[in-house]
């Protein structure tokens, strides 16, 4: 039987770089390159602009096809690596291995990066991010170093596994761990069976095989934006920014509307934090999913991905509306 046109149309998302989009490299204050993917709105007025940024050891590619679901509604996309991922270099001790100094080194970069994009490109402005993605955008809004109009984090790391054990716990543990050798070092080895990563790996990310093999088909295409483990320092580091929005006071002071997708099922953040931190912001709202769905929720099988997209797109219309 031939493929439909929407899965045909889907696939074509999923695996090419639209014809309109602009890769490029945008420069942070300290002459850092990172890579950077823009696709202007469709003809006509525009819906507004949409800022997405990806999760650990990820890049941009393995989201193309959400990004093309909102560039039909209307909006302008934007997309770009986190310093250190993909195309934009590495800062640990080898190619493979996922390392930052410090979370806030991202935090910096988001918020320069915002305020270059929010002055170029028309409102309402809109920051969706994924995993780590969303634990750095939340920091950055709670900071108040960006005032996006909306807010929507997918699967946000706002807590690491077992998630029975208090973060200030894993922390301590983390920063020993780091005091005995350099904390670049890979956290993991990989197995020496890649038949074996790739089935576990899957299982944690999607149920959906097909969207599950484009992240492989474009590391064949793009090779060096792959990435492996993260370091010792990366865990210990993520874990002290996540005790940073635990704080009491510190998330309660958010001021934007905010949508939390998370699934309880989770193998890779924590759903209790998730709901946890649902509870702590003042305009959030919480789309729970259960063991149908896997930590990439915007990868997943159609009518778990459908009705996080619809959940998006309606709190968007509620609280990021076009301009009249």
């Amino acid at each position: 039987m031939s493929a439909s046109l929407d899965s045909l149309s889907s696939r074509a998302d999923r695996r090419t770089i639209p014809p309109d989009a602009t890769e490029s490299r945008w420069r942070a204050g300290d002459g850092f390159a990172i890579r950077r993917l823009d696709r202007p709105p469709p003809a006509g007025a525009p819906r507004g602009s949409l800022l997405f940024m990806p999760g650990r050891g990820d890049a941009y590619e393995k989201w193309l096809e959400s990004m093309a679901q909102w560039h039909r509604e209307g909006w302008q996309v934007t997309s770009a690596d986190w310093r250190g991922q993909a195309l934009s270099g590495r800062l640990g001790g080898d190619r493979r291995t996922g390392h930052v100094a410090d979370f806030a080194v991202w935090v910096d970069d988001y918020a320069a990066f915002w305020a270059d994009w929010s002055a170029s490109t028309p409102g309402p402005h809109v920051a969706v991010a994924h995993s780590m993605g969303g634990q750095v955008v939340l920091r950055a809004v709670a900071e108040e170093r960006v005032r996006p109009d909306a807010l929507v984090l997918s699967a946000p790391m706002l807590g690491l596994h077992p998630t029975w054990l208090p973060s200030r716990l894993l922390h301590a543990v983390a920063r020993g761990i780091c005091a005995l050798g350099d904390p670049r070092r890979p956290a993991w080895q990989g197995s020496e069976r890649p038949e074996l990563v790739r089935k576990a790996r899957g299982h944690l990310l999607t149920h959906d095989e097909a969207r599950y093999d484009d992240e492989l088909w474009w590391r064949q295409q793009r090779p060096a934006i792959a990435m492996g483990a993260a370091s010792w320092g990366w865990i210990e580091r993520a874990l002290a920014s996540i005790s940073l929005l635990e704080r009491p006071g510190v998330l309660e002071r958010v001021a934007v509307p905010t949508l939390l997708l998370g699934a309880s099922v989770d193998g890779l953040v924590s759903w209790p934090a998730i709901r946890r931190a649902a509870r702590r912001l003042p305009q959030a709202e919480l789309v729970g999913f259960g063991a149908e769905c896997r930590h990439e929720i915007l990868r997943e099988v159609d009518p778990v991905r459908d009705r996080a997209l619809a959940a998006v797109a309606d709190f968007l219309n509620r609280h990021a509306p076009a301009k009249a």
